[in-house]
């Protein structure tokens, strides 16, 4: 039996095992989280992903969790009304809570989870990959997928040297807070000269989702406290016009899920190295203004399943038409992406 290590328990991996199981593999997922990450905004899908969901099984259960978003109104800095975005701009075809998809993803997969784990050392063999972890014993797996997200440690070990993530030039703080803007199921986007407000409220109309991003030049921020990544917040707002803008950065500052990220891309010249090869973000992230990463997630995940099935154990064989296969959907995925970032107020 075909033994595979799939690093990430977000999207991407449990869906390639549940199509590895399907196939009779031993799968094991580690998970660096303790446990299932109850955070992330609203997810979407799009076209064929959501044939990918009825394969997997999950599609009528997943639409049972449709956050039913009406649609985003456009706002100038002072706050008054400019234009109306219909629901399925940020939303695609089907949008839900991406707890809630977490949640289906890890009941519907058989596998054998490792949480509060994550590889620290990869060695390639003819016949095999020797994967050590920070907590559980070194193990010998035929195949080893990354599918842990931008900053990937399988990754980082099976490519050393490369720094394949491109900033595009934003970054910015997510968090929850009170809905005094009275938001029913709706959005506000505020795109100004090098920043954007962005809040909206799906599900629970007693709490928005609010993202507050603005131009930057690197990603450093990324990597540094919540105090200097809150005043650097502050700092892009400053003197903002709208009358609400005081009123969500104290929300910023309070909030307890406060989440600081930079819009990026990964561009790698092969997605695979031996026996080792990455998916979703790890691999090709098209960044979140792209609208695709979800969707972009599960079809990689069939796609890559199915051309291993296909390629009857020759796993170099199955890499390489995966690529080939995918490659041209994530290129445009990534060019939305690119051009997305100039309508959040981003500086690329």
């Amino acid at each position: 039996m075909t033994s595979v290590l799939i690093s990430g328990a977000s999207v991407a991996g449990p869906a390639l095992a549940w199509f590895l199981r399907r196939q009779g593999w031993a799968v094991t997922i580690v998970e660096r989280a303790p446990d299932l990450r109850a955070g992330g905004y609203a997810v979407d899908f799009r076209g064929p992903a959501l044939e990918v969901l009825a394969e997997l099984g999950i599609l009528d259960e997943i639409r049972t969790h449709e956050t039913g978003m009406r649609g985003t109104t456009l706002l100038a800095p002072d706050g008054s009304v400019i234009g109306e975005l219909p629901a399925a701009a940020f939303g695609g075809d089907l949008e839900v809570p991406k707890p809630a998809l977490t949640r289906v993803l890890h009941r519907v997969t058989d596998a054998d989870y490792l949480f509060d784990d994550t590889v620290t050392e990869l060695v390639q063999h003819d016949d095999r990959v020797t994967v050590s972890f920070e907590r559980a014993p070194t193990r010998d797996f035929d195949l080893v997928f990354g599918a842990d997200g931008v900053h990937s440690a399988v990754r980082r070990l099976a490519f050393p040297g490369l720094d394949p993530v491109q900033h595009l030039g934003m970054s910015g703080a997510g968090f929850t807070t009170g809905n005094r803007l009275g938001l029913d199921r709706q959005g506000l986007l505020q795109p100004d000269a090098g920043r954007a407000i962005y809040a909206f409220a799906s599900g629970s109309s007693e709490r928005m989702t609010v993202s507050l991003s603005f131009g930057t030049s690197s990603s450093e921020l990324d990597r540094q406290p919540r105090t200097v990544q809150d005043a650097a917040v502050r700092a892009a707002f400053a003197g903002h016009p709208w009358s609400e803008t005081s009123h969500l950065l104290a929300a910023m500052s309070e909030a307890d899920d406060f989440y600081f990220a930079s819009t990026c891309q990964v561009h790698l010249d092969s997605w695979s190295t031996c026996r080792v090869a990455l998916l979703g973000d790890a691999g090709f992230c098209a960044a979140p203004t792209s609208g695709m990463g979800t969707s972009q997630a599960l079809i990689a995940a069939s796609t890559l399943a199915r051309c291993l099935a296909e390629a009857s154990g020759d796993h170099r064989a199955a890499f390489e038409r995966f690529e080939k296969e995918l490659r041209p959907y994530v290129t445009a995925n990534q060019a939305a992406g690119r051009e997305a970032v100039a309508a959040f107020g981003g500086l690329a």
